[in-house]
């Protein structure tokens, strides 16, 4: 098995050229060096470096191992730094803002998981543009927003994001709709709809409803907002009421509902990216460590979900 000093004498080497410069910047001696170097080259079964009086270089083989050398070593180096980090975390507050959908799912799961880790939960449910001035003005130490094709989030520089889910976006239709017994909707066929009545968000920057009215409109079509609401059942009941038609995303859905029809959009760009986003550390570049256990508790609980 690889030692990981090896890895260290290899990368140290080629930083500087020589064995005896290596041993320098390590603070070991260099027959302590060369003693893992060594072993390297027998775990191999090849040479790794080329001696000669000008110095050391890597082989071919050598600059394959020393690529990987250094993921290893960033990685081994930044799980001892977090693992020391999170250690000295003691009892933590997290301010933590989420769109609703989201909060009914997933908030619960989080909170759990969190609570064994002594990170506490202020949660605070928003739409999303809310959501991203709040935590670009670092009211919020993280927050769980979405986005779609074409409409980044305007988010400052210091705030990092990851995607912890993608989330497909349904079409929601009474049960009875002549479009009911369809496998699923293409493209085409979505825009036959352009004369139903739709329910979109209740704000007209939402980006969800942007994928859609964005499709009608690149076909010259412009849709028919019946009511705005961001209350998912009174959505639904409009839907089953053959009131309105609209988008549904995954998440939100759930299990079936009774007079309403879910069918997925075969178009790629009827997705959402589910998204957390958080103020990064000037020193690190990186969210705080309760930060970052926040995002693998939310991955936990979206594979909890599904």
């Amino acid at each position: 098995m690889i030692d990981l000093r090896q890895l260290q004498a290899l990368r140290a080497v080629h930083a500087t050229g020589s064995v005896t410069q290596a041993a320098r910047i390590l603070a070991w001696s260099q027959p302590t060096v060369d003693y893992h170097l060594r072993n390297l080259d027998a775990l191999v079964g090849a040479p790794l470096l080329e001696r000669s009086s000008r110095g050391s270089t890597l082989t071919p083989v050598g600059h394959l191992v020393l690529d990987r050398a250094r993921e290893i070593l960033t990685l081994s180096e930044r799980t001892l730094h977090d693992a020391r980090e999170f250690t000295q975390m003691g009892q933590t507050r997290l301010r933590f803002g989420t769109f609703p959908t989201a909060a009914a799912r997933l908030l619960p799961s989080i909170a759990a998981q969190l609570s064994d880790l002594s990170i506490e939960l202020d949660a605070v449910l928003e739409e999303v543009s809310p959501l991203v001035r709040d935590v670009n003005r670092r009211e919020l130490d993280a927050a769980l927003l979405y986005s779609v094709p074409g409409h980044d989030l305007p988010f400052r520089p210091d705030i990092a994001t990851v995607e912890v889910l993608r989330d497909p976006l349904m079409l929601a239709l009474p049960v009875g709709h002549p479009l009911a017994d369809h496998s699923s909707i293409s493209m085409e066929t979505l825009l036959t709809l352009r004369t139903e009545r739709w329910l979109l968000g209740a704000t007209e920057d939402d980006p969800m409803d942007a994928v859609v009215v964005d499709a009608f409109a690149a076909a010259g079509y412009t849709l028919e907002v019946a009511i705005r609401s961001d209350d998912f059942q009174v959505m639904l009941g409009m839907i089953a009421a053959r009131m309105v038609i609209g988008l549904v995303a995954q998440l939100a859905a759930g299990h079936s509902h009774p007079g309403v029809i879910l069918k997925p959009i075969e178009d790629p760009t009827f997705a959402r990216s589910v998204l957390l986003a958080a103020p990064t550390e000037p020193s690190t570049g990186r969210p705080s460590a309760a930060v970052r256990q926040l995002a693998l508790a939310i991955k936990q609980a979206v594979a909890e979900a599904e």
